[in-house]
């Protein structure tokens, strides 16, 4: 069985990498024909290599919905959080369940999405210098205590020191909500409460991107904040 669990957005990028992600796809909106197109195409694409895991499928998509093969990520991605709160799905668990060999629990007729869930990656790097990564000593991580309608994944802790033989990820933040603005909300007063005492990050340019008017819109494409990235503060 080979199923698909609809869209994530992530078009907000710096140098190709990815800041922002989120599902449903403001772009895709409504539009339930072309949602399906997508994950027909995606579906068959694992099937035709008997794929037998978690993975993603991504596309370039243009304004007229024309939509291009880029890669197949073959892992539980950076962004599964995203997908698992608007699908209510544990996917590690799904993970677990394939590698003993036992069958999906759901059939893609049995999937349903509800609300809205966007993360943002908090990265060790100094966006002042052409986001080159940072290192050091972590003095303190602070974020708000998870409610249900947040939750913050993290790869760090007071007194952990940062090195440069890793990515620069060190945390996502992720929010979720009965809608778009909803969501988009809750995320920004969560990054509002979020510090990195110690080495730089890009926390300030998280929050001035989701308070940006054309992520609000859902306008923007994977090259907006390079080509506007002035516009913002770091």
């Amino acid at each position: 069985t080979v199923l698909h669990l609809g869209e994530r957005e992530c078009s907000m990028q710096r140098r190709h990498q990815k800041l922002l992600e989120e599902s449903p796809s403001p772009f895709i909106g409504d539009d339930e024909e072309f949602r399906q197109r997508l994950g027909g195409v995606a579906v068959r694409a694992a099937q035709s290599v008997h794929y037998a895991n978690a993975g993603t499928i991504e596309f370039l998509v243009d304004k007229d919905k024309n939509f291009y093969f880029l890669e197949m990520n073959t892992r539980l991605q950076v962004e599964h959080p995203v997908t698992e709160a608007v699908t209510g799905l544990d996917l590690v668990e799904w993970q677990l369940r394939i590698a003993a060999g036992q069958p999906l629990p759901l059939q893609q007729d049995q999937l349903q999405q509800s609300g809205h869930a966007i993360e943002a990656r908090v990265y060790s790097e100094d966006p002042r210098k052409g986001f080159l990564p940072a290192v050091g000593r972590v003095e303190r991580f602070a974020f708000p205590p998870e409610d249900g309608s947040w939750r913050v994944d993290r790869g760090i802790d007071d007194g952990d020191t940062i090195t440069p033989y890793y990515d620069p990820m060190v945390a996502k933040v992720i929010a979720s909500g009965s809608d778009r603005a909803t969501a988009i909300g809750r995320l920004g007063d969560c990054l509002a409460r979020t510090a990195v005492f110690g080495p730089a990050s890009n926390l300030e340019l998280a929050r001035s991107i989701v308070a940006h008017p054309a992520v609000l819109e859902g306008g923007m494409g994977s090259g907006y904040l390079d080509r506007h990235r002035l516009e913002l503060p770091s």
